[in-house]
């Protein structure tokens, strides 16, 4: 029951930090110094850490360590459960932003809605909805794992090299491949840490401390004097670090945080993740007509769009999805 409520605590400080991430797309706000930076820092590791949870949540004979026979059955799952979601919410995402340019300010509103649906799954850095993209690469990162493993742990070496030389080719940007072989070795050292079961959870228990003390240097140097760095040695080096340094202090976050909310946000980690940016884009847009954003004006608006982007959802889930019973399905 601990592991699973620390692996809870853990998604729900991954996708706190996924919105945060989303306050803010194209248009900067003026006079703000401090968003950027701290952006810039959690850039460089909380899709790797995701990406970590993921992989090690795979461990099992239905999912990562399932035989190349059953891959047939296990893409068919994975679709249902990543890919349906994906294209929904992503047409819907292309539909809505067509729509709603005409009567309120939108992030990164497609041209047109035949070259948004294109961008959508083409050429997907342009893609209206590329805040989605997590969903085609566990999609693919499952797939992949499955045909090399062929349900042997003993190949997780091979899949590991495979995953960081597929990393260091320039991979183009299309239908995600990019975000494929950008992430992948992520997933594949989480996939690591789950076939190691209580000795990774040993190593995290003798290692967070000196893990968060550097991690927590790495990013405060990010912050300061990142602008420009090389961003794939960025998520190299912070990736790895963030996964005992984050995962091993939320093991221990009785002693270092007392009561907190974050077993609840990883609970409805999905349903925030697939609604986060909508709620946030819709509570924008109404509070830009009220207020402005820029300077003094910035912190309480990004608290305002934080709330929306993981309540919204929530109480989405709660009220609407949870009465029909495939979106409650997929959702969950």
């Amino acid at each position: 029951m601990n592991r699973r409520v620390d692996i809870d605590a853990a998604k729900g400080l991954a996708i706190l930090l996924v919105v945060f991430g989303h306050l803010v797309a194209r248009g900067d706000p003026a006079g703000v110094g401090w968003y950027e930076p701290l952006r810039r820092a959690v850039y460089a590791f909380h899709m790797p850490f995701f990406l970590y949870l993921s992989g090690l949540l795979a461990v099992s004979p239905h999912l990562a360590l399932a035989r190349r026979a059953d891959w047939g059955r296990v893409a068919a799952g994975r679709a249902r459960r990543l890919l349906v979601p994906f294209f929904g919410l992503g047409v819907l995402v292309v539909f809505g932003k067509c729509l709603f340019l005409r009567v309120m300010y939108v992030d990164n509103p497609p041209p047109s809605l035949a070259s948004g649906l294109l961008d959508l799954v083409w050429h997907t850095a342009n893609s209206p909805a590329l805040t989605l993209w997590y969903l085609f690469v566990l999609y693919a990162a499952t797939l992949g794992t499955v045909a090399v493993l062929d349900g042997d742990a003993r190949r997780w070496p091979v899949l590991l090299l495979g995953a960081l030389g597929l990393s260091a080719l320039p991979v183009p940007a299309f239908f995600y491949a990019d975000r494929v072989a950008e992430f992948l070795p992520f997933f594949v050292l989480g996939l690591g840490a789950g076939l190691l079961g209580a000795r990774w959870g040993a190593v995290m228990d003798r290692l967070w401390r000196p893990a968060l003390a550097l991690f927590l240097l790495g990013s405060l140097v990010i912050a300061v004097f990142g602008l420009g760095w090389p961003e794939r040695v960025e998520l190299l080096v912070m990736g790895p670090l963030s996964m005992p340094a984050l995962h091993g202090t939320l093991r221990h976050r009785g002693a270092v945080l007392g009561y907190d909310p974050l077993p609840l946000l990883g609970r409805y980690c999905f349903v925030i993740y697939l609604g986060n940016t909508m709620c946030i884009g819709l509570a924008k847009g109404v509070l830009l007509h009220l207020c402005a954003w820029d300077g003094a004006h910035f912190a309480p608006f990004a608290a305002a769009l934080m709330t929306a982007g993981l309540l919204g959802p929530i109480a989405l889930k709660r009220t609407v999805l949870c009465r029909v019973k495939g979106l409650d399905r997929i959702t969950d």
